[in-house]
């Protein structure tokens, strides 16, 4: 390992979840919204939740900080139980652990110092030292010269800084982000990433991002579990699922309609990093190798801040031929998956 290099598994675990199921009762049944979730998120991380609407992700991330509670299972952040606190405790965790929405929730009635002042306000704070803390945070979020504007005078990037200023006024350990950045158009919600992601390394707050946008998830998380039906389908390393998604649910979200594999065709799915991204890999094969090969899909995009390719190509019927080619992608400094139409899911 190299020197200051810390293994991921040495870094405290800050949110532990453990088999957490919720069931909401209905006149024509029971819905299970969470079936038996485990995640462990180690401090520092930005730790992305993705899945479809109803897969249950909402509701884990208001289970995490008990707007909701649990039918079973066990939440655990810093080693204390939530699902155990009494009132007094469970609003000190609130504190430590804050949260944006879609919607920003701001006061309207309030401006902008007003609404960052707000828990200051709630938590006993002395009116000039919440002051203070305000402008501090203003200038953390770049709106130092909307300190006397009221919410309706801010456009959506805006109102969401002002939500982050306002979440981080209590000084919290963990930052949870519920489809922040959906009601915002793309190059807001890139800026409002990139500062999330700032606050992340300059701070050292924990984030947790609840997403059904893969952008969101490619651009700034480190690790992703993906959600379906109430369940955690995949978990990992963002790089590693984008290169090497293993279920139904991680091809749909990471590699979405540009894969679809013929079926009972051979197929081979090549994953490239940085600069190999660029090289002719495949068309060298063709060269080398004397065999016509179908490519089906190919990509290019940033993934946790690295370029990742993709490419999906269908090998040739000739058994022979398409040992060949196998055997020339061995040697090229890629990943390489062999794939077929008949997947199950």
């Amino acid at each position: 390992m190299e020197q200051g290099i810390v293994a991921r598994e040495q870094i405290p675990v800050l949110i532990d979840i453990q088999g957490v199921r919720k069931v909401y009762p209905t006149q024509v049944g029971e819905v299970v919204a969470l079936d038996g979730i485990d995640l462990r998120i180690r401090q520092g991380d930005i730790y992305g939740i993705i899945g479809m609407s109803g897969a249950g992700k909402s509701t884990l991330i208001r289970c995490i900080n008990r707007l909701d509670a649990p039918t079973e299972g066990r939440i655990l952040i810093d080693d204390r139980d939530i699902l155990l606190m009494k009132r007094r405790e469970l609003l000190k965790m609130r504190r430590s652990v804050a949260m944006i929405f879609q919607q920003f929730n701001l006061l309207m009635q309030r401006t902008v110092l007003g609404n960052i002042c707000f828990p200051l306000e709630i938590s006993g704070m002395p009116r000039a030292k919440a002051l203070v803390r305000a402008h501090e945070l203003l200038e953390i979020v770049s709106l130092q010269d909307k300190a006397k504007a009221y919410p309706a005078q801010l456009s959506g990037g805006q109102k969401q800084r002002v939500a982050i200023a306002r979440a981080l006024a209590t000084e919290p350990r963990v930052l949870l982000c519920d489809e922040a950045t959906s009601a915002l158009d793309p190059l807001t919600t890139q800026s409002i990433l990139a500062l999330l992601q700032d606050i992340n390394r300059r701070m050292g707050i924990t984030i947790v991002i609840i997403t059904h946008e893969m952008p969101v998830i490619r651009q700034i998380c480190t690790r992703v579990a993906i959600i379906d039906d109430g369940r955690i389908a995949e978990k990992g390393d963002v790089s590693k699922v984008f290169a090497h998604p293993k279920t139904a649910a991680a091809r749909r979200l990471f590699l979405g309609a540009q894969e679809e594999i013929p079926t009972g065709k051979r197929c081979v799915r090549i994953a490239f990093t940085d600069t190999d991204t660029y090289e002719p890999v495949v068309a060298n094969m063709i060269l080398a190798c004397g065999v016509p090969v179908n490519i089906l899909s190919g990509s290019i995009q940033r993934v946790a801040g690295q370029q990742r390719g993709q490419m999906l190509i269908e090998l040739p019927d000739d058994p022979k031929g398409a040992q060949r080619a196998l055997d020339y992608l061995a040697t090229q400094n890629v990943t390489v998956e062999e794939v077929s139409g008949d997947v199950p899911e």
